[in-house]
């Protein structure tokens, strides 16, 4: 019997020296015993010699898969990974095999420490505490967080880009790390007393998560598949849950009871002759005129069965305009573009990408929900040519009156409108090109597509995808 001890529970370089001798060594699988610490009377344990056999390859795949195996917490990693390296020898395309029972539990493994990673990217909450040095004070920020594997060291560089102006420290129970504006640094494990139990603006951040809760596309299920309960107690939005889960209900029925906000009767008025007829450059003057005529618009019948028109939201003058498609039910109830889930998803993608919501324009090529009722709710249903060229004068009045630099096409209906004409989004995501009006423009993927995607590792590649897209548009145009 063979025993490698590796310097650590994520030891990868070690595991991989030392599998790489015994099986150059010809050892089984069975032969070898993994070890991380040493016990009492341990003294028969010994690391494996390096061997003088035969060199050997293994494919690139395997490398990548074995780096984040060595990250689950299942006892049985270094054993599987070593029986897979060893199967290697002799079915060198054992990888592309995903019935194989080894295979498919590496894989598995895999699955899991990826979600790990994202769940401590979204989960993560820091809490202000005061620097211990009062020479040179400055804000620093804590935060506990109890990953589901070992995670941590990975997810850490998310943090680096993410919060690069700011001092911050996160704890786990496995490593900590630190980070001081330049230099990403891990320590030992700690302990939940050594983080702070919170902070000054918890409550502010509370009141926020209550405002954008949605409870007409409340799904309990769903919302604890995304949002693990093992994670709420260290969430202070998590308190909140059961009492909006509770009041759900009537608050929906408020919200589809209340009648939409409409505009002032003096714009009302000046709008009205923009509802028919030709329309030329100078007719509208300002957003607000924008919004009052979208309010009358009959250049197309989907007025009939919407609540209101949904017309762009933004600064008046902004450098990155984003066009989404059409409104969905939530923003035909409340006027206001991109607050359902999707605008939600939206919302933490470019928070994720530095683009913030205030310094962009946001608006929809199609400026009235598109919808065929289903019992008591109202299935979204895609605008067809017609109703895209129709709305277009009006997304053309808020490029026009906007001026931005940068525009960021979200979904097929949104290249259609802003573009003229369809293009592939898979094919020329991340391509800059350039409209007739001399801005940039750009095309992604539409957040609600991402909520319809079933297949976890798609999703979240479309979301690093949208992510990556916002980050360049927002660099484009800042």
């Amino acid at each position: 019997m063979r025993v490698a001890r590796l310097g650590s529970e994520i030891d990868f370089d070690g595991w991989r020296t030392a599998a790489r001798a015994l099986r150059a060594e010809g050892v089984r699988p069975e032969a070898v015993v993994w070890t991380v610490e040493r016990e009492l009377f341990d003294q028969g344990l010994f690391p494996p010699h390096e061997g003088e056999g035969k060199a050997f390859g293994v494919p690139a795949a395997f490398v990548e898969l074995a780096r984040t195996v060595i990250l689950h917490r299942s006892p049985e990693r270094f054993a599987l990974l070593y029986r897979i390296l060893h199967r290697l020898e002799r079915q060198p395309r054992l990888l592309d095999n995903p019935a194989d029972t080894d295979v498919a539990k590496a894989r598995d493994m895999a699955k899991g420490v990826g979600r790990a990673i994202h769940k401590m990217h979204a989960f993560v909450r820091f809490r202000r505490v005061e620097d211990v040095a009062p020479e040179t004070p400055r804000e620093q920020y804590v935060a506990w967080f109890e990953p589901a594997h070992r995670v941590t060291e990975a997810a850490a560089p998310f943090f680096a880009r993410r919060f690069a102006n700011m001092n911050w420290s996160i704890l786990t129970p496995d490593a900590c790390v630190h980070w001081d504006r330049a230099m990403l640094t891990m320590s030992a494990g700690a302990d939940p007393a050594d983080a702070p139990s919170q902070d000054a603006q918890e409550e502010m951040w509370r009141t926020y998560y209550a405002s954008i809760f949605n409870p007409a596309r409340l799904n309990p299920a769903m919302m604890k598949q995304e949002m693990p309960k093992r994670y709420w107690r260290n969430l202070p939005e998590a308190a909140l849950i059961p009492d909006l889960i509770e009041k759900a209900q009537s608050r929906t029925e408020t919200m589809v009871a209340a009648q939409p906000a409409k505009p002032s009767e003096r714009v009302l008025k000046a709008a009205l002759k923009h509802a028919r007829g030709s329309y030329g450059d100078g007719n509208l003057t300002n957003l607000e005129e924008v919004a009052a005529g979208i309010q009358v618009c009959r250049r197309c019948d989907l007025w009939h069965d919407a609540t209101q028109g949904v017309p762009g939201l933004g600064p008046a003058r902004a450098a990155l305009m984003i066009v989404g498609e059409q409104p969905g039910d939530q923003e035909d109830l409340q006027g206001v573009p991109f607050v359902g889930p999707a605008g939600q998803l939206l919302d933490r993608a470019m928070a994720e990408a530095g683009a913030p919501r205030d310094r962009v324009f946001v608006t929809n090529a199609v400026k009235h929900f598109k919808h065929e009722p289903r019992g008591k709710r109202r299935l979204h249903k895609t605008p067809d040519r017609g109703e895209v060229q129709a709305c277009r004068w009006w997304l053309d009045a808020e490029r026009r009156l906007v001026r931005p630099k940068v525009i960021l096409a979200l979904g097929a209906t949104a290249v259609q409108a802003v573009f003229g004409k369809a293009l592939p989004i898979g094919k020329t995501r991340g391509q800059r090109q350039t409209l007739e009006g001399g801005e940039l423009a750009l095309v992604s993927w539409h957040p609600s597509f991402m909520l319809r995607i079933p297949d976890r590792d798609a999703k979240d590649r479309a979301y690093a995808e949208l992510v990556a897209d916002l980050k360049q548009a927002w660099k484009l145009a800042d």
